[in-house]
């Protein structure tokens, strides 16, 4: 757990998520998604359980190279990250990392200090050596974010998302540990 000052003078708790934030994140799942059209599924397409909610936090609070993080202020999750690498030898050492911060919380630092909780965290695991994440090309404060915590453009995938039946490419980028 760690306490981070935002912006604006408040403070924030970074937590791992556990099974009883199941019903608080498919809460949050459903905010987030009305609010930005830069997340890969829109409103209404995520379906989720809270008994499949609950099951996938406790899956990744029992991987060591797995991460499942909420962002609070006053018990409220305005923002979550959730980290997996592979489960084969070949693969255990690289993983993907989602990041979302509610709309009105936006450009107070959250998605920074959650992605550098993830960084820290990955750094300490001995497993994990590299971080991916795709984004859209046209989310430039995202792409300029992830930039300064240096992560590196290693691609483009053409129309990687459709929305309205319009397609939208993104970045693969990643970071190395070492």
């Amino acid at each position: 757990m760690k306490t981070v000052n935002l912006k604006d003078g408040r403070k924030i708790t970074i937590r791992n998520a556990s099974k009883s934030d199941a019903a608080s994140m498919l809460k949050f799942i459903d905010i987030i998604c009305r609010e930005t059209a830069y997340l890969t599924f829109g409103e209404g397409e995520f379906q989720m359980s809270i008994e499949e909610e609950e099951n996938l936090i406790e899956s990744k609070s029992k991987t060591d190279n797995a991460l499942f993080l909420v962002a609070e202020i006053n018990d409220e999750i305005v923002g979550n990250l959730s980290f997996s690498a592979g489960m084969r030898k070949r693969l255990r050492h690289v993983g993907e990392f989602g990041v979302s911060v509610r709309g009105d919380h936006w450009g107070l630092g959250i998605g920074r200090a959650l992605i550098e909780y993830l960084i820290d965290w990955a750094g300490t695991t001995g497993i994990v050596r590299k971080i991916n994440l795709r984004v859209r090309t046209d989310n430039e404060k995202a792409i300029k974010l992830y930039k300064s915590l240096g992560f590196e453009v290693e691609g483009r995938l053409l129309r990687d998302l459709m929305i309205d039946n319009k397609f939208f490419d993104s970045y693969q980028m990643g970071l190395k540990l070492d």
